[in-house]
This record gives C-alpha cells, structure tokens and sequence, in this order.
C-alpha cells in the first residue's frame, strides 16, 4: 500500500507542480501583465513621499 501510495504522489505531484511552474511562468511573461510588473519594479525608485529611510520626515532645509 505505502509503495504504491508513494509512487502515486512522486508522479502526479511532480506533473502537478510542473504545470504549476508552467502555469506561473506563462502568467508573469504573458504580455498584458508587462506593464503591471514594470510599474512594480520601479516602485521602490519612486521618491513620492517626503519622508526619509528611517519613515521620519525631513527637516533639512535645501
């Protein structure tokens, strides 16, 4: 039973995960999505807020 149990989730659950890596894959090249993970990637150069590193304002006067 154990034998055959294993061999059962050693094979579905490689197949599965691979679909689920191609699934990912698919879904984060696919090309509407590209706008979407460029405005991501460049959130953390946006200087939108006037608070500095340490989340304290600024006080410097420049």
């Amino acid at each position: 039973m154990y034998e055959s149990l294993a061999s059962f989730a050693q094979t579905w659950g490689l197949l599965f995960f691979f679909a689920v890596f191609i699934g990912v894959l698919v879904y984060a090249l696919w090309p509407k999505n590209r706008e979407k993970f460029d405005a991501a990637a460049r959130m953390p150069l946006n200087d939108d807020s006037p608070t500095g590193a340490d989340g304290k304002e600024d006080d410097r006067d420049d």
